[in-house]
């Protein structure tokens, strides 16, 4: 497998952390959060990976490079305009030639990648959304799922009294190159938003893979405390 690691937000809830650097490139520990995503995806063998880049990409090409000295291929794709999470995933669909994974910039995680790997290509699906539970499910994007796994709606962020669900996406998604053809070219297009929908109308199989593994998004201060503290008590590396 391949992987797309989405880089390209500024991280405006985190400032000051943000204000010189990506959200992906706050420090988690001793190493960037995006060093901490690369290892992961290494651990699992995934040594060929693409990020997009748009708020001070300098910062992260800087300090990676082509990705050598982690024992990885980094390929960059900068976006003079931000694409959202489909169209940035679409602009390196000639990198994206085999089964790939995507997962969000501002994500730290020990999922078992191997695992939704295995269940992605039991179920012979084009996309796998991980699934976590959530607290707050009227602040995330919900998934809801059929009695074999099967995903039959998206809701994004819906008001409180719409909530069906404590299932939230938690942005790692493993797909086949395929679906990136539905998205179109240069414009801003949305995961959530706009090719999952399209995908399940047109009957496209879809999983969701529910897991109680470790997994934070780090969007804001209190995330970003409680992921150092994780770490320092060693539930993530």
């Amino acid at each position: 497998m391949k992987a797309m690691i989405l880089a390209a937000g500024e991280g405006s809830r985190l400032r000051p952390l943000t204000l010189t650097r990506p959200k992906p490139m706050v420090p988690m520990g001793d190493r960037p959060l995006l060093a901490h995503t690369i290892a992961w995806l290494k651990r699992y063998g995934i040594t060929e990976i693409g990020i997009n880049l748009h708020y001070k990409p300098e910062v992260i090409t800087e300090y990676f490079g082509n990705g050598a000295d982690l024992g990885v291929r980094l390929v960059y794709s900068y976006e003079p305009e931000i694409l959202g999470t489909a169209g940035g995933a679409k602009a390196l669909e000639g990198f994206l030639d085999e089964t790939f994974v995507v997962v969000y910039g501002d994500l730290l995680t020990a999922l078992d990648l191997d695992a939704v790997a295995a269940a992605h290509r039991e179920r012979q699906a084009q996309v796998t959304v991980v699934l976590y539970r959530v607290p707050n499910p009227w602040e995330c994007g919900l998934v809801e799922t059929d009695a074999t796994g099967r995903i039959t709606r998206f809701v994004e962020k819906p008001p409180k009294d719409q909530v069906f669900t404590d299932l939230a996406n938690a942005g790692v998604y493993i797909m086949e190159p395929g679906v990136l053809a539905r998205v179109p070219a240069g414009r801003f297009y949305d995961f959530g938003h706009d090719l999952f929908p399209q995908l399940l109308a047109e009957g496209v199989t879809m999983i969701g893979y529910p897991t109680e593994q470790y997994l934070l998004d780090i969007g804001n201060h209190e995330k970003y405390n409680q992921a150092q503290r994780d770490l320092a008590e060693g539930r993530v590396v």
